[in-house]
């Protein structure tokens, strides 16, 4: 079974919510990656999403746009990506890794050798952003067969379609991204998740992950209690990018992510015991 198959059936038992934080990899400093992505579980992240430096990150805002710009400047290319994850393989064998990008590396470096390459360095799951499921049947075939799992995404304007396509190939989870535009651009209005991910749930079984808009401990709590996972990104790259050192990266993840764990705990906690108790 796959790492994150494993995590989610455990959270789901234990009645938890996924923290999945967002890093680029090389930000702010390519040997800062390791020691981050081990913080943040350290903080409380149950899986981790990667971002693979790419020049031309449409989907995403300024402040990952400069994360990506800066990993790529100081060299952080699709083997480094990989040899970090290798490295952070060494120490932690469960924690699940998700590889986030785009299709233009993959399709230079071949689907069969990049699929056959990151199954070897510890991938669990693979999210490109432009290679929605009804397109992916190649490259899908290719993760499958090593046991990796194709993360789509699912936003607001999905059509029915195309939530048929992600059915069929998705395996791992569901990415909802629940604000229309790029990474980090808008505020979240956790009010409208619940009847959309409901959607979602009767065309996909698989647990739907948040993303994209979420900056604080009170929103994630908030969607905690609808989503299986909560992803937040660009507020902690954002604060990443500040960091000169790789001491000062760890600090940061440890100050940011634990308050946020604190408080989706405590929101399934209420959650439950209203459910047990009701007034």
């Amino acid at each position: 079974m796959n790492r994150i198959d494993r995590r989610f059936a455990a959270l789901k038992q234990a009645e938890r919510v996924a923290l999945v934080p967002y890093v680029t990899a090389g930000h702010p400093l390519p040997e800062s990656t390791v020691p981050v992505l081990h913080a943040a579980v350290r903080a409380g992240a149950d899986l981790l999403e990667i971002g693979m430096p790419f020049s031309d990150v449409m989907a995403d805002g300024p402040v990952i746009q400069n994360a990506h710009e800066r990993a790529l400047a100081q060299g952080t290319g699709l083997d480094q990506v990989l040899d970090m994850v290798r490295a952070f393989r060494q120490d932690d064998p469960e924690t699940p890794i998700i590889l986030m990008g785009y299709a233009n590396p993959i399709e230079r470096r071949g689907a069969e050798r990049f699929a056959g390459q990151a199954a070897e360095a510890g991938v669990d799951g693979l999210l490109i952003v432009d290679c929605p499921a009804d397109e992916a049947d190649q490259l899908q075939a290719c993760l499958k067969d090593r046991g990796i799992h194709q993360i789509f995404l699912v936003a607001p304007t999905t059509t029915e379609n195309r939530l048929k396509h992600a059915s069929r190939l998705a395996g791992g989870f569901v990415y909802y991204v629940s604000i229309k535009g790029v990474t980090g651009a808008a505020s979240l209005d956790v009010d409208s998740l619940a009847p959309v991910i409901a959607r979602v749930r009767e065309k996909i079984d698989l647990p739907v992950a948040v993303g994209f808009g979420i900056r604080e401990p009170a929103q994630a709590a908030a969607v905690s209690a609808t989503a299986d996972a909560v992803v937040i990104g660009s507020a902690l790259v954002e604060r990443l990018d500040r960091c000169e050192t790789s001491d000062e990266a760890i600090t940061v993840v440890a100050d940011f992510l634990a308050p946020v764990r604190q408080a989706m705990d405590n929101s399934a906690f209420v959650v439950s015991e209203k459910i047990v108790r009701p007034a």
